[in-house]
């Protein structure tokens, strides 16, 4: 059976000409073409049966377009996409998540009309991270739903350093802070039925999850390092564009079983850069047994039953 890839992106050709016309791209990246017939021939060519398509940075943020008209665009857009294809496609439905009673009503757009598989938030808008109070209503859907979330990062609010586009470095920083904002502020505790999947490894949280761990009661009393690492291991993660042996290691060794996911990034990653980490993740030599095909395919069953 081949590979279900959680992170990968669709481009609708509106979305893309507004952040053309505003001056906009994905924090310094270039936006990509996107078709049908391009994607399931990039599915083809790396062993992949099913791709999760949901829109990238900056979301529905686009010049001074309501947020509410280009999300429901680009939902229905994908919805089309899977509706035309629902055995190589699914859909993580976008939300205006800077006005939460819009989002709220998107999001149940999304699942009711829309039969979406779950829904993709960004790290930060406009510098509100995802665990910030003014977004509990949204969260307390999403737990009543048992929502799949896939967090991608965004631009954060500090100033993009010279020559080196958001994506390179920075969006890794946005998903490891929107992480913790999430866990110090007590959202996975209190939202226990979602599954918050974070993009690329989930950025440096495995690496500094240490520091986290140990650091975070001392700032915020009442918080336990017991209670703070519960919350860390919730997370799932995928492996688009960390799959480098030294990180791969790391990432196994902080993940529980079952919560690290395929992902290719592509048609951001371009196509050698896609292949790379693939071939890097086919070709790491220390996997417990069924551990590789678990992560290719087993742990997305696993979360999305309808895409088995």
């Amino acid at each position: 059976m081949g590979r279900i890839d959680v992170h990968t992106h669709v481009v609708p050709p509106d979305w893309a000409r507004a952040l053309a016309a505003a001056g906009q791209n994905s924090g310094g990246w270039a936006i990509p073409e996107w078709s049908a017939a391009a994607h399931l021939a990039q599915l083809d060519r790396h062993g992949i049966d099913t791709a999760v398509l949901s829109l990238t940075n900056p979301g529905p943020q686009v010049g001074t377009r309501n947020p509410v008209d280009v999300a429901r665009a680009a939902n229905d857009f994908t919805a089309e996409a899977v509706k035309d294809r629902p055995d190589r496609f699914g859909q993580f439905a976008t939300l205006p998540q800077s006005d939460v009673d819009a989002s709220l009503a998107e999001l149940a757009r999304a699942y009711d009309d829309l039969h979406a598989d779950g829904i993709v938030l960004l790290s930060s808008t406009a510098g509100v991270y995802l665990g910030d109070p003014s977004l509990a209503p949204l969260w307390d859907e999403l737990n009543r739903r048992a929502a799949v979330v896939f967090v991608h990062p965004a631009n954060g609010p500090y100033p993009m350093l010279p020559d080196t586009p958001y994506p390179l470095l920075d969006f890794t920083f946005d998903t490891t802070r929107t992480a913790v904002n999430l866990v110090v502020n007590g959202v996975l505790a209190r939202c226990p039925n979602v599954r918050v999947i974070l993009s690329h490894a989930g950025g440096y949280l495995p690496y500094v999850a240490q520091r986290v761990i140990g650091g975070v009661p001392l700032a915020r009393p009442g918080l336990t390092a017991e209670s703070i690492a519960t919350d860390l291991r919730r997370f799932y993660f995928d492996t688009a564009l960390s799959s480098a042996p030294g990180t791969l290691r790391l990432l196994l060794e902080f993940a529980e079983d079952g919560h690290v996911l395929f992902g290719s990034d592509w048609p951001f990653a371009p196509e050698q850069w896609s292949a790379l980490i693939t071939r890097q993740l086919d070709d790491y030599p220390d996997y417990a047994p069924g551990q590789l095909a678990a992560i290719n395919r087993g742990n997305a069953e696993a979360l999305f039953p309808g895409l088995a």
